[in-house]
């Protein structure tokens, strides 16, 4: 699959030239796209029974977009993308041939078309058929997790408009999807509905409607909400904010196979962060509302979010609690030209209902520092650390630690 996947992108790049013929042309004003991210990652887990994962890998993209058959607006766009290990497997990639004795990293090595979409665009509306990145908002709730070294897919055909000015609608039907592990693409039919509207940089409004089925996870369910964002000028800081509320009830659209049939929590979130001449100071407070297993409710999920964004990036919560979830956040760091960026970030986290009348889950400290590498047009590097330590609440009751360093090349 390797080979075909990769030989497959490799005659793609030719085929501007091959393909084209006296008032005939299949593929026209070719681009062409790429990325190599190696990374190193290690985990260590308190009292585990596991060895420390050490993980080295690198991801390979390489894409092309072109216009098509010569028609005006028509265009496509594929990706593919491989990931693989250096020096080897240390560490349970989560594969059908992983190592269990070790903790988990799940970057598995695998090779796939990440993106493979028709796109039309007439005018101010876009719509794109086929494998697709999609990243709405800041990736709450949907988004392509690319953190990990193989992205989330989704097979959609998509709608966008931006007619009306400071308007900016979005459709999508979700067909299936493809996680970041080595695994079947997973059927889905999912009605992802977004818009926003910006009044001013201080202040615009986002709606949305996610109604999201999920064959991998047996689940379905209906996420509603708004968000207010913008950017409010504070005597001598540029402080960005966000207040959003969101309400998860039963699956409105046709779900699939076996799906919880009483959905209902709760999600909110503020926050800000402030920029001073470069020094950022932040806070931040999120509730993803959860049960106590006896009054009919149900945890608030996110199943096609970019977890590792959110909660710490220990990813102690990719899954929300029973009892849901709490976090309070705080951060500092700096910004500037030429010096990078650095933040540290602290969350204390407990639970929305009790779990065995214990709410602490813990706490972590997250810190960070990335940077352009001078010399050489689109490097850069990264050096991240996540301190995790353990509360009283069984599964959130060891200490973790994880440490990245990254370097990433894009052309």
């Amino acid at each position: 699959m390797k080979k075909i996947t990769l030989s497959a992108v490799a005659v793609l790049t030719l085929l501007p030239n091959v393909l084209s013929a006296e008032g005939f042309t299949l593929l026209s004003d070719a681009k062409f796209n790429g990325e190599l991210r190696p990374r190193f990652e290690s985990v260590s887990i308190e009292d585990s029974t596991k060895k420390d994962a050490d993980a080295f890998s690198v991801r390979a993209t390489l894409g092309l977009e072109a216009q098509l058959l010569g028609i005006s607006g028509l265009s496509m766009k594929v990706d593919g993308t491989t990931v693989q290990t250096l020096g080897g497997t240390h560490y349970n990639d989560l594969s059908p041939t992983k190592d269990a004795s070790y903790e988990i990293v799940a970057d598995p090595e695998q090779t796939r078309f990440t993106q493979a979409y028709l796109q039309y665009k007439y005018g101010s509306t876009t719509v794109k058929a086929g494998r697709q990145i999609l990243n709405l908002d800041n990736q709450r709730f949907i988004g392509s997790v690319d953190w990990r070294q193989m992205m989330q897919s989704l097979d959609a055909v998509s709608v966008t408009n931006t007619s009306v000015a400071g308007l900016s609608l979005s459709g999508a039907y979700v067909y299936s999807y493809a996680t970041v592990f080595e695994e079947p693409t997973w059927d889905s039919k999912s009605v992802i509905v977004n818009g926003t509207y910006k009044i001013s940089d201080m202040v615009k409004i986002t709606a949305y409607d996610y109604m999201i089925s999920s064959e991998k996870a047996s689940y379905g369910s209906d996420t509603y909400g708004l968000a207010l964002t913008g950017d409010l000028p504070v005597a001598m800081a540029k402080v960005a904010y966000r207040a959003e509320y969101a309400q998860q009830g039963d699956a409105t659209f046709k779900t699939i196979g076996s799906v919880k049939k009483e959905n209902d929590a709760t999600y909110y979130n503020l926050d800000a962060l402030a920029n001073i001449s470069g020094l950022l100071v932040g806070a931040g407070y999120e509730v993803l509302s959860g049960s106590t297993g006896s009054d009919g409710k149900t945890a608030f999920a996110t199943p096609l979010a970019t977890l590792h964004a959110f909660n710490g990036w220990a990813d102690k919560f990719l899954a929300t609690p029973t009892g849901g979830l709490k976090d309070m956040s705080l951060s500092l760091g700096y910004t500037a030209p030429g010096l990078g960026k650095a933040m540290a970030v602290y969350h204390d986290f407990e639970t929305d209902k009790a779990m065995s009348e214990k709410n602490d889950l813990g706490s972590e400290w997250d810190i960070l520092y990335t940077n352009a590498i001078p010399g050489i047009k689109g490097l850069s590097g990264l050096a991240k650390a996540a301190y995790f330590r353990g509360g009283d609440v069984s599964g959130f009751d060891k200490d973790v630690t994880k440490i990245w360093l990254q370097l990433g090349y894009k052309f």
